[in-house]
């Protein structure tokens, strides 16, 4: 009798222990047999434009469909985006140190792609000669007092930075003036010409060598006035840290001393270089048409069902590029085939468990992430549905579950009440959380939440973190050095499936959390991003 009265103490027990748990939406499997497909080698590396791109884009469409997604863009579930391609000839191009002195100038070739690199980011100009100023960071904080320009003139000059900011600005605002857009609203009314940026070893993701192998790939911009952002620079350089001595080379600094500052995030000074820098550029120039992806999960509520929750995440990769070992095709299975395979699986979770939701969910998959955020930013400017019902953006780049998930960095998590919610709904199940442990790498600019930032949406942007102290670091630091943006980013990787299912829980219960809140999303008072929302009505 005994015997039998613990076996039933067991069994009640057991079952309270299992009711306890969370229910499990996600096995990792069907995220992982997504992501097989969208890295194929037969989708060509899904570069912006390409047939590999629109290969994923048909097959995302079919899993959309499959899953009872409504179509939500302007075609279907397709909202077309018109590109301008640029393409370096380099062969016609050429960079030049010039060293004034009374009786002739010493002029040094530059050697492109060992040296230095043009950026096509934006427009070159085909003939510029400038002189040299180093002007730290480049960095005009008002919020912070801070201004690197104060003091030195830059008229008619290039300016040479190294890529960074000081730590007495907070990370996010740091990088929010970092973009190409802020900086040179500053450089443009300062008379400034160009841009030349020394890469603080530091921060660098990739090394300089895989930098420089796909430098004449096309970069890209969106084909519409509207977003001419760099308007008047003449010139961007990037130079290699192995060659930033060149630049400093008399003027009473070296690039030894600035990357050390650079390197702690202590400020760095300023002064006059003892050289000028001449550029000839040739740039040929294409159109292309893509297109981002829009699906719908309708809400309930009558009050609430015209808000919407962003689940955004990139499907475009770099495509086909200088072979790595033997390699030509960029995969891009985590970056970002697992954010896009991760919306897919979202959407199919959805229809197997159906939730009452009272706001509906936007599927959004852009295109053009790689080329600049630009899909991003399009459809942030253009959405189709009204601009002031997206309550909030939940962006998925590159989420890395390549350990345990047992701490998650949540790039926004002070900017927002998202910050609070997320950390809510990863205690439930056992996850921490952090914010941003290095801002230094500009994370939270780099992805397309930000578009949807500068149009007021609280945003944030989630990640597979290392436990600081452990072999993970490491494994995390090795994945960036050899398999980001390179051809090893495929499906012959190890990964952790049940991080990954771990992950889609957290998104999945946040996304409810979101759409079923009383409240939509709000930044918090302190938030510099908080400008940019414009006063709405908010539904009680």
């Amino acid at each position: 009798m005994k015997i039998k009265s613990s076996a039933l103490v067991f069994t009640v027990l057991l079952a309270i222990s299992a009711a306890a748990q969370p229910t499990s939406h996600f096995d990792g499997q069907t995220w992982w047999n997504h992501i097989k497909f969208l890295a194929d080698d037969k989708l060509e590396g899904r570069d912006t434009g390409s047939r590999g791109e629109r290969e994923a884009q048909k097959y995302a469409v079919e899993q959309l469909q499959r899953a009872g997604a409504e179509p939500a863009g302007v075609n279907g579930f397709y909202q077309p985006v018109k590109f301008v391609s640029r393409q370096i000839v380099e062969k016609d191009c050429s960079l030049t140190l010039i060293r004034r002195n009374r009786d002739k100038d010493k002029r040094e070739p530059l050697t492109l792609g060992e040296d230095a690199i043009i950026g096509t980011r934006i427009m070159p100009a085909p003939d510029v000669e400038a002189p040299l100023v180093f002007a730290g960071y480049g960095l005009k904080v008002p919020e912070n007092n801070y201004d690197d320009f104060a003091g030195i003139d830059v008229r008619g000059k290039i300016i040479v930075i190294l890529a960074g900011s000081p730590s007495e600005i907070p990370g996010a605002l740091a990088s929010h003036y970092q973009t190409a857009a802020e900086r040179w609203k500053v450089l443009r009314a300062a008379g400034a010409v160009g841009i030349v940026s020394l890469i603080n070893p530091a921060s660098m993701d990739i090394p300089w060598s895989r930098i420089a192998l796909n430098r004449a790939h096309p970069t890209m911009d969106l084909d519409y006035p509207e977003f001419n952002e760099t308007e008047g620079e003449k010139l961007a350089v990037i130079v290699n840290p192995a060659s930033a001595e060149k630049f400093l080379a008399g003027s009473g600094h070296t690039f030894e001393e600035i990357a050390a500052l650079g390197k702690d995030r202590k400020p760095l000074p300023h002064f006059p270089l003892a050289v000028s820098l001449a550029a000839k550029t040739r740039v040929e120039v294409t159109k292309i048409e893509s297109a981002n992806l829009v699906a719908k999960l309708p809400g309930s509520d009558p009050a609430l069902k015209d808000e919407y929750v962003v689940l955004s995440a990139h499907l475009d990769h770099i495509g086909i590029g200088e072979p790595i070992n033997g390699d030509r095709i960029y995969n891009g299975a985590m970056d970002n085939g697992s954010g896009s395979a991760l919306v897919l699986d979202m959407a199919a979770s959805f229809q197997k468990n159906p939730e009452r939701l009272r706001r509906s969910i936007l599927l959004v998959l852009v295109t053009g992430e790689e080329k600049g955020l630009l899909g991003s930013k399009y459809f942030a400017a253009h959405p189709t549905v009204a601009p002031r019902s997206i309550v909030a953006d939940v962006n998925v780049d590159m989420f890395l579950p390549i350990v345990p998930l047992k701490l998650l960095t949540v790039f926004g998590l002070d900017e927002s009440d998202l910050g609070n919610r997320a950390r809510e709904v990863a205690q439930t199940i056992g996850v921490r959380i952090q914010p941003d442990p290095e801002p230094v790498r500009n994370v939270f600019i780099r992805s397309d939440q930000y578009s949807f930032i500068l149009r007021g949406v609280p945003s944030v942007m989630m990640s597979v973190a290392p436990e600081p102290g452990t072999p993970e670091v490491k494994i995390f630091k090795d994945w960036l050095t050899q398999r980001y943006h390179a051809p090893s980013d495929d499906v012959d990787q190890p990964v952790d499936l049940a991080a990954a299912a771990k992950y889609e829980e957290i998104v999945r219960a946040l996304l409810i959390n979101i759409a079923n809140g009383d409240h939509r999303p709000k930044w918090k008072p302190d938030s510099f991003f908080r400008r940019y929302a414009e006063p709405v009505k908010i539904a009680q």
